[in-house]
């Protein structure tokens, strides 16, 4: 998956807003105003930090050496994973769909009614 791939998954979800808030290097995606996935623009190497369950992140490092804790971020909630250096597209998907996922779940219940999430 290359940046504009990501850029458009990103885009497709419910709520989901681009923002440059770090300065023109940094592109970030948002829900409803909270981060999900960021990534740099004047790297020569793909990569993005996406959030995690912190248990699944240890998981995840131990099985892809692609996948590393967050860079400038919270280690334990945060990965930053290598898009271009072989990992599935499959899998490539899922992590931004739970990092979205995560995200989402932790706002407001009238936020997440916006969204059409199911509320529990």
């Amino acid at each position: 998956m290359d940046i504009e791939s990501f850029r458009a998954y990103c885009l497709e979800k419910p709520g989901v807003t681009e923002d440059l808030p770090f300065g023109p290097d940094t592109l970030v995606f948002k829900v409803m105003g909270k981060m999900f996935a960021l990534t740099g623009l004047d790297e020569a190497e793909f990569r993005a930090n996406l959030k995690c369950d912190p248990d699944r992140a240890v998981e995840l490092r131990e099985q892809y050496p692609q996948i590393r804790p967050g860079w400038h971020m919270n280690k334990k909630h945060w990965n930053t994973v290598v898009f271009e250096d072989g990992l599935p597209e499959r899998l490539l998907r899922e992590l931004i769909d739970h990092s979205y996922e995560l995200v989402a779940s932790k706002l407001p219940k009238k936020v997440q009614a916006e969204l059409g999430r199911p509320l529990p």
